[in-house]
């Protein structure tokens, strides 16, 4: 029997299995409802977003992390608004 194991590493015995499959069963899940709920990361726009690898020196992206910390926020969503903005699109 395979085995699993939890995020923080502690294997899951048969009895947290049987404990797991008992709450499952008992609980009223809608399965229609869980099966059309979106996978993944939302779209960012009208079609699949690309990976465009970019390099940037080490005092940018110092910047780039001070101002993603400050607005609590990612390094992407930041350079995502400053291109944004340099190129003037939505």
């Amino acid at each position: 029997m395979p085995s699993y194991s939890t995020k923080s590493g502690r294997t899951l015995t048969e009895a947290d299995l049987d404990g797991l499959a008992e709450q499952v069963e008992s609980a009223d899940y809608d399965i229609e409802q869980l099966k059309s709920r979106g996978r993944g990361r939302p779209a960012m726009g009208s079609a699949p977003a690309s990976v465009v690898p970019v390099r940037i020196d080490p005092e940018l992206l110092a910047a780039i992390e001070e101002r993603a910390d400050a607005d609590r926020t990612t390094t992407s969503a930041i350079i995502r608004q400053a291109l944004r903005e340099f190129l003037n699109v939505a």
